[in-house]
């Protein structure tokens, strides 16, 4: 089941990001971070209500432990989202989806050294070969030409995004329930922060922001949407596996993100950033062999 949730998460993620790539040729990088939030509470809500109609089971029980792994998770992943923006307005969709997905191999390096997770030699192997190309698509000019600002943010962005998927299954690991009402609360819990969070930022800070999204009503309900189905996939499957597996298989998503940054933004795909999320695409299938 994991493997099916991890799938629906990565196809959601490459056209969350292709929606967030859109509005930020409008909106700034706090805009359109809130974006990914603002619509996906209610809907996470309303999937909540529909487990426990279809499975009843206990309500969570709240605790310090879960407090700070939720709250720890909510604003790794506001950083890591906005990190995300920054590198669409550095470079290209693809490639900035791309170096943000540096976020499977700092999560195979902090889970074993803290999370008590583990990888097959092979699979180390390919936590080398997501590295290297790493490198390849953060130069401009093959790796002479690093830009080591992008590489940067690219694994910033990734570091931030591996801790939020660390801290969630921890949180989730905290409550007595059913895997999939577990994965919903926790889920519910982050969205929810984050969007008061980022509300009452621009509320205070930049009205304008607000006043913009909701000019795009479709495009920012499309973000938040696709935003909360990738949440339950990945949610939901790290609630079954742990963090590397789940984020290393999830890397198929640069060729679901090759194939929107083709043929929906018309974006072209240098040669280099082609091998590039293809070595990617390999670094995944090498370290998920056990």
């Amino acid at each position: 089941m994991w493997i099916y949730f991890t799938l629906l998460a990565a196809f959601s993620q490459s056209w969350r990001n292709a929606f967030q790539s859109k509005l930020s040729q409008d909106v700034n990088v706090v805009g359109v971070t809130l974006a990914r939030f603002l619509w996906a509470g209610p809907l996470a809500g309303l999937y909540l209500i529909g487990l426990y109609i279809f499975e009843s089971a206990a309500w969570p029980q709240l605790t310090w432990k879960l407090s700070l792994f939720v709250i720890g998770a909510a604003l790794m992943q506001i950083l890591a989202t906005a990190l995300m923006v920054k590198l669409f307005k550095l470079n290209n969709f693809a490639v900035g989806a791309g170096l943000a997905k540096s976020e499977a191999l700092v999560a195979a390096i902090l889970g074993t050294l803290f999370f008590g997770t583990s990888l097959s030699s092979f699979g180390w192997v390919g936590v080398l070969v997501g590295a290297m190309a790493i490198l390849l698509m953060s130069s401009r000019q093959g790796l002479k030409g690093i830009s080591f600002k992008t590489l940067f943010i690219g694994l910033a962005s990734g570091t931030c995004f591996a801790l939020t998927s660390l801290w969630v299954r921890e949180a989730s690991l905290t409550l007595d329930l059913p895997i999939t009402h577990r994965a919903a609360w926790v889920l519910l819990f982050v969205i929810t922060l984050q969007t008061l969070l980022l509300t009452g930022y621009l509320s205070i800070k930049d009205r304008a922001t607000i006043g913009l999204l909701l000019s795009k009503p479709k495009l920012t309900f499309l973000t938040s949407a696709t935003s909360c189905l990738g949440s339950i996939g990945w949610f939901s499957a790290m609630a079954l596996q742990s963090v590397p597996y789940v984020k290393t298989l999830g890397q198929v998503e640069v060729f679901f993100t090759m194939l929107v940054s083709l043929f929906w933004l018309k974006q072209s795909i240098k040669v280099k950033d082609g091998v590039g999320l293809i070595l990617i695409g390999v670094a995944a299938i090498m370290v998920m062999w056990i």
